[in-house]
Formats: structure tokens, C-alpha cells, sequence
């Protein structure tokens, strides 16, 4: 039971950091003002800000690591 929450867990983590490179790389996000109830909407956006926090440390993470480096 603890390995499957676990597990949804992460692949929750996982869609919306998905969902935080799309809107970094392309500026298209989803609009939570379609949403009707205010207090959904702000778990919607609660979610998808843990999403920008993953990007970002995976990002700070992979950056300081010798087995990747930065192409422009």
C-alpha cells in the first residue's frame, strides 16, 4: 500500500514537472481560471507550482553534475 502511494506519488511529481517545462520552454500553461471552484483551483495551482520547484532543482542538479553540459 506504502509502495503505491509512493509510487503515484512520484509520477504526480513527474506530469507536473512535465507540465512546468512545457511552460517554460513554450509559454503555453493551463488555464486554471476555466476551473470553478476557487478552492480546487488553488490546489491545482499549489500542484503545479511543486512542479516548477522540481523543474527547477532538477535543473540546478544536472547543471552541476560533469555528466551533462550546456548547449546554446
Amino acid at each position: 500500500m506504502l509502495g503505491k502511494l509512493f509510487h503515484l506519488t512520484v509520477d504526480a511529481i513527474l506530469i507536473s514537472a512535465l507540465l512546468a517545462g512545457i511552460k517554460r520552454n513554450t509559454g503555453i500553461a493551463p488555464s486554471l481560471d476555466l476551473v470553478p471552484s476557487r478552492d480546487v483551483r488553488g490546489l491545482l495551482n499549489s500542484y503545479l507550482e511543486v512542479g516548477e520547484y522540481a523543474f527547477d532543482f532538477t535543473v540546478v542538479f544536472l547543471s552541476r553534475s560533469r555528466y551533462f553540459s550546456r548547449h546554446r
